[in-house]
């Protein structure tokens, strides 16, 4: 069972969260979990012979409007879960993920639940798990677990966060260039002269409107003369 934070302190829910390569590979707005909270690398190696892993991310921004109602861990011979989806991954070339055992979120409206996910932690395996945080496991064969704590949603305060980041979004829009700045527009000259032509009302009178059963009896064709042909029988060859 889930335990919920207590702490009465606004903080925004986790929106989204992808696996990556490394810290350069991270996406905007999204935060590289880099250690566990034992102190260890959080980077999640497949087998001893592989030096490159991928690390766990997350990302609060609010301006998609979606939330993470819940994380979850399965294995692939499970079937996922019905309004879950599994976390995208920004990795390198020829980089993948495990398999065996994979992390899927449900991403819900903000206004549609009182509760979402605040926070995700990393400890190694057989460690004193944190305190007021649900375990999930370890994806595949990595050697660390991954945990979670919900957190009530306080929809006022996350509406105006919103908001500011909407209007942000537009005001920054506004300011943006573009390769088409300073470019004049204008029709083709061979549009432009069709476009002047006056379309007379006794064309458009005589425009005929189709129902369903029109466009049915007009074009309704039943294959006869080939299901005919398919029927014959090849001529025999006389000796």
């Amino acid at each position: 069972m889930s335990v919920l934070g207590s702490s009465s302190a606004p903080c925004r829910p986790i929106t989204a969260v992808a696996w990556v390569s490394n810290s350069s590979g991270c996406p905007g707005h999204f935060t590289l979990i880099s250690q566990t909270e034992d102190g260890a690398s959080a980077n999640f190696i497949r087998g001893f012979a592989i030096k490159s892993g991928y690390f766990l991310c997350y990302s609060k921004d609010l301006s998609a409007g979606m939330v993470v109602a819940d994380v979850q861990v399965i294995t692939d011979k499970e079937t996922i879960p019905h309004g879950y989806c599994y976390i995208p991954e920004f990795l390198e070339q020829k980089a993948s993920v495990g398999k065996k055992k994979r992390i899927c979120v449900r991403l819900v409206p903000m206004g549609s639940v009182t509760t979402a996910v605040l926070d995700l932690k990393l400890t190694v395996k057989n460690k004193t798990m944190v305190q007021q945080y649900t375990c999930l496991g370890n994806p595949s064969d990595v050697s660390s677990k991954v945990s979670f704590r919900r957190s009530k949603l306080d929809t006022n305060n996350l509406m105006e966060d919103v908001n500011d980041s909407g209007n942000h979004s537009n005001h920054s829009s506004i300011h943006s260039i573009t390769g088409m700045d300073g470019v004049p527009f204008s029709l083709h000259p061979k549009f432009s002269s069709q476009s002047d032509t006056k379309v007379s009302a006794s064309i458009l009178s005589d425009i005929r409107i189709r129902s369903v059963q029109d466009i049915e009896n007009e074009y309704n064709y039943t294959f006869a003369v080939e299901e005919q042909a398919a029927r014959r029988l090849c001529p025999s060859v006389s000796s």
